[in-house]
């Protein structure tokens, strides 16, 4: 009988210790999720911002100008990983007799 009052007592210490622990946890996590939501917010903001005020085109919103970047992001990197494809500066059109010496 003593040793089952032991046992319960221990449960119960033990059962305290784990609610506590937990509400702590708790605590932490959603005052961590409140700071991490509030800096990628401030984030979003001043990125929307910018490229509202230096990167969009006359007539275009800011979500449509993300994508265009993220795509021309994406040209540049896909033709960055081939080598083989690489325009040399002097090749390069807009440049005028393609950027060689006349003969």
């Amino acid at each position: 009988m003593a040793k089952s009052k032991l046992i319960q007592a221990n449960q119960k210490i033990a059962d305290r210790v784990v609610s506590g622990y937990q509400k702590m946890e708790h605590g932490v996590v959603s005052s961590y999720q409140k700071i991490e939501d509030s800096v990628v917010g401030g984030f979003t903001k001043i990125t929307d911002q910018f490229v509202e005020q230096f990167l969009t085109r006359e007539g275009e919103s800011v979500q449509e100008a993300k994508e265009r970047l993220a795509a021309e992001q994406a040209a540049r990197s896909s033709s960055a990983s081939h080598p083989g494809q690489h325009i040399p500066a002097a090749d390069r059109p807009g440049r005028p007799s393609g950027g060689r010496k006349p003969d």
